[in-house]
């Protein structure tokens, strides 16, 4: 759980951080938007090694692999991605402030990640269900097995 958690504060570091950066260099309408669609893509990818690494010391076989187990995983985030950028832009539309819409996204954030780790641990980061050519070179630590 302790490093489940560290993981999540790296990855809404960087997302918080993504979207200030880009707010910083753009202030043009729809600057919010395009801030949060930053700050998600940044902090999905540094959310995906992390958790492929540290929390469920899953490797994969060779690049195409990486790349379909990285589809599934952003496929189990749409969910989690929503109740974020849900709470985001509701405390942007409630409080009309950036500290708070942060405050949203933290929240949301939190929220998401709970619910996406019980979604990545039963679909994504698996060994059972894979062919063979899908199956990782070591046997998943986390599984037990």
């Amino acid at each position: 759980m302790i490093q489940y958690t560290i993981c999540a504060v790296i990855a809404i570091g960087v997302n918080i951080l993504t979207q200030d950066l880009t707010l910083l260099m753009y202030h043009e309408k729809g600057s919010v938007l395009l801030s949060v669609a930053n700050g998600t893509a940044s902090g999905l990818i540094v959310k995906y090694l992390l958790d492929k690494r540290y929390i469920f010391r899953f490797q994969t076989r060779d690049i195409a692999h990486d790349g379909r187990l990285f589809v599934l995983y952003c496929a189990m985030g749409l969910i989690t991605t929503a109740i974020f950028w849900g709470t985001e832009f509701l405390f942007e539309w409630l409080f009309h402030d950036k500290l708070m819409r942060y405050c949203g996204a933290v929240l949301g954030l939190c929220v998401g990640y709970i619910l996406k780790y019980h979604l990545d641990k039963r679909y994504v980061f698996i060994t059972d269900n894979m062919s063979n050519d899908d199956k990782p070179t070591e046997i998943n630590a986390a599984h037990g097995k």
